[in-house]
């Protein structure tokens, strides 16, 4: 009898190939979680406008990050497929001791792997891949520490049809968020004192978190609360001045009002007004991937630059952190029964 950890994030293409992006895209944005859009137009928006011609505009900018992560990193494929892996890896070698101890007296063993919300390996052949290996009870956490209906609901959503077509139905729970998990608030504030022991404190601290429509919010949608959380709290262990900081969102699409304010905005107002240098950390990703690598390490440094700024550095993403993967630890193990931390 087994436990299973499933880690979730949002998923890839296959290769950096218009092809695959265009099925990637298909499936991320067919998702009526993603897009609200009554759904006869928006199938008509996707299939006529997007796919044809999105694709073939962001293929090249996942080609740059393929192979690689910040400053050149090495990695496998898509950064966060492998980073995603690689926190899997790292916590199997933690639950490992744990079940080496436990194996004696009977409770089992805790088995862990990783799923994608869109792409391969999908949640629903994890589940069924874990059942042939003995898993009877499964805790799936969303790698979003701060709860949204475009990610971690579209997640409950596929949980939710995992039931419905089973006449065993498993035992299956969803970590709903941890923005406000000391772990995690205190990995996210060990990496900006690391950078800065490391580089010097810039003039202002963006926290840029992808974005969402506003009129999600207004629905009931929580994530804008969430990341507001996230940012105090985070600024408050840094022990940052509220006019050294600033939240922003990044990431809108289409021509709808999304959360403000937008970080390309931001960053080009902050080089004209005469903000000189600036530290970007994104809380919201748990892995380095296209909207941090290359929409902010790459194009908002060339905005803040251009508009006249001096100095601009992104902070990576937790990624593989030993304080991360223990943040992720603490959190399984508060959902799995006999579970303790070492």
């Amino acid at each position: 009898m087994a436990h299973a950890i499933i880690l979730m994030n949002l998923g890839t293409p296959a290769e950096p190939t218009p092809g695959a992006v265009r099925a990637f895209l298909r499936e991320f944005l067919s998702d009526p979680r993603v897009v609200e859009i009554p759904r006869p137009v928006w199938l008509l928006i996707l299939n006529l406008l997007v796919l044809p011609l999105r694709p073939k505009r962001i293929a090249p900018a996942y080609e740059e990050i393929w192979n690689q992560g910040l400053d050149g990193e090495a990695v496998t494929g898509s950064p966060i497929a492998y980073y995603t892996q690689r926190q899997v890896d790292l916590l199997k070698q933690r639950v490992q001791v744990q079940c080496e101890g436990e194996e004696e007296a009977g409770k089992g063993n805790i088995l862990v792997a990783h799923a994608m919300t869109y792409g391969a390996p999908g949640l629903a052949e994890t589940v069924e891949r874990l059942k042939q290996e003995g898993a009877t009870a499964f805790t799936v956490l969303p790698l979003y520490p701060q709860y949204s209906a475009t990610t971690t609901g579209a997640i409950y959503d596929q949980v939710a049809a995992i039931i419905r077509k089973s006449r065993n139905v498993p035992d299956i729970s969803v970590v709903h968020d941890y923005w406000e998990h000391p772990a995690y608030i205190d990995a996210l504030a060990n990496s900006v004192r690391e950078h800065w022991q490391k580089h010097g404190a810039a003039e202002k601290l963006l926290m840029s978190f992808h974005g969402i429509p506003k009129a999600n919010t207004r629905k009931g949608d929580p994530y804008y609360q969430h990341c507001c959380g996230t940012a105090e709290r985070l600024a408050a262990a840094l022990a940052l001045p509220r006019d050294k900081w600033e939240i922003t969102f990044q990431s809108r699409f289409g021509k709808a009002e999304w959360l403000q304010p937008y970080t390309d905005k931001t960053l080009v107002e902050w080089g004209q007004s005469g903000v000189s240098s600036v530290d970007v950390i994104c809380p919201a990703f748990s892995a380095d991937c296209l909207e941090t690598l290359e929409e902010i390490a790459v194009e908002n440094r060339a905005n803040f630059i251009d508009a006249g700024g001096r100095e601009y550095r992104y902070i990576p993403a937790l990624n593989v952190r030993e304080d991360h993967i223990s943040m992720i630890e603490a959190i399984v193990r508060e959902r799995t029964p006999g579970s303790r931390s070492r």
